[in-house]
């Protein structure tokens, strides 16, 4: 996202935020709270009943898995957008037109007959979900008082965490009970809900301050300055290659468990998303580590455990194929947090563009790879599906292993960035 630039009048020039202490602090952190709900929940809603999908609508599991690489491609497109929109009516009333409008194309998604017609508003409504990711963290230090940033930000990343898991878990019963659609849109519902939630409780701002002496082509010129640094680039390799293998470990073990040997219905399989909470754990344990080891060794480490997390899921025996789950997302969300964090720590100058295309690459990796390993289980099977999430670990290591610079040994480290979705 552009960094910020203002021109602050006397009146404001005092203005630091507000403290913790203060009503609109509260109203602040609830509402990204909701906002973080409302945005994750709808993003990845179908992923826990893709079965349904696929066996509804008559396609193969590499093409249902579509409906989520087109929401987080339109993410991933809408994010600078989103950022430069902001740029020129602020912060919230961005925020707040992305969620209404996302809001919008799901209940599109759920209406449209044709699966191409969905496809199409799956990835509107992901480029409208762009916004609040694009802007909540700016949003944040324009409002809070920078001793309690790094707290609000905290109950934002719950928020989406959150919103992550109830999306992939509320869907599935509903939609075991009255059919995919109907999980889709409870889901939607739900994020309506959290919405509105998010427009009643967040504060007028008065942190932003629009500054008309911006040069116009100042974000491409430190877009392109990032995109031009190995070590930058190796740092998005993670989102991209770790993301992509990780969604598409999510999108297809249902698949597998729920055909020969194991049979488990739609319901239980949905279950499988509260390994998440693991990854809750492990990308602030990660953080916890930096200190103490540095940046390179825990994210080798934590690409290393997510490998063997991967490799369990090959087993035969459905405990131990949990317990790979498992694993996996210690392992990812470890990762996560350390290379977003290493991103903006790294970054000299323009470090909102820096961590505005790691999540670029982040959702890129998702939408590519998870449909790719789509295509691999369809004519390959499992095994060459957890093979291929194996080489994009390894290609994620190869990358890790060559980054140096600022705050990679243990003695310059300040701690990791924020969890996954």
């Amino acid at each position: 996202m552009p960094e910020i630039s203002r021109i602050e009048s006397p009146l404001e020039s005092s203005w630091s935020g507000f403290h913790r202490d203060t009503n609109e602090y509260r109203r602040i952190l609830l509402a990204l709270f909701f906002g973080g709900i409302g945005t994750f929940a709808q993003l990845y809603s179908p992923q826990g009943i893709l079965p349904l999908v696929a066996s509804s609508l008559n396609v193969t599991a590499d093409q249902s898995a579509l409906l989520i690489s087109a929401a987080t491609l339109g993410l991933a497109v809408g994010v600078v957008p989103w950022s430069k929109f902001a740029d020129k009516i602020g912060r919230l009333p961005a925020m707040k037109l992305s969620l209404i409008a996302a809001s919008v194309f799901g209940f599109a998604v759920v209406l449209f007959p044709s699966f191409s017609g969905m496809l199409v508003m799956r990835f509107f409504e992901g480029a409208a979900l762009g916004g609040l990711p694009a802007l909540a963290v700016t949003y944040l230090q324009e409002e809070i008082h920078p001793l309690h940033t790094a707290v609000a930000a905290g109950t934002y990343v719950s928020g989406t965490t959150i919103g992550g898991l109830l999306g992939r878990v509320v869907s599935a019963p509903i939609a075991a009970w009255l059919g995919w659609r109907a999980g889709v849109a409870t889901v939607v519902v739900l994020a309506a809900l959290a919405t509105l939630a998010f427009l009643l409780l967040a504060p007028a701002a008065r942190g932003f301050k629009l500054n008309p002496a911006v040069p116009r082509f100042s974000t491409l010129r430190l877009v392109a300055t990032h995109l031009r640094s190995p070590g930058m680039l190796a740092l998005f390799a993670q989102g991209f290659f770790l993301m992509g293998g990780f969604v598409t470990i999510y999108n297809f073990l249902a698949f597998r468990l729920q055909g020969a040997p194991f049979g488990l219905n739609t319901s239980a399989t949905s279950l499988l998303f509260l390994a998440y909470l693991a990854g809750t754990w492990s990308s602030r344990r990660a953080g916890q580590t930096v200190s103490h080891f540095g940046r390179q060794r825990v994210l080798l480490a934590s690409i290393a455990i997510m490998i063997m997390g991967v490799l369990l899921t090959l087993a035969p025996a459905l405990p131990v194929i949990m317990l790979g789950l498992v694993v996996m997302t210690i392992g990812f969300f470890g990762a996560h947090s350390i290379a977003s964090g290493w991103t903006g720590a790294r970054a000299t100058v323009g470090r909102a563009q820096a961590t505005s295309l790691y999540t670029l690459f982040y959702y890129l990796g998702s939408s590519i790879f998870g449909w790719l390993g789509g295509m691999i289980f369809s004519k390959a099977g499992w095994g060459w599906t957890a093979v291929s999430v194996t080489l994009l670990c390894l290609m994620a290591a190869a990358a890790a292993a060559t980054v140096t610079g600022p705050n990679g040994s243990a003695e310059q480290s300040n701690g990791a960035g924020a969890a996954a979705r």
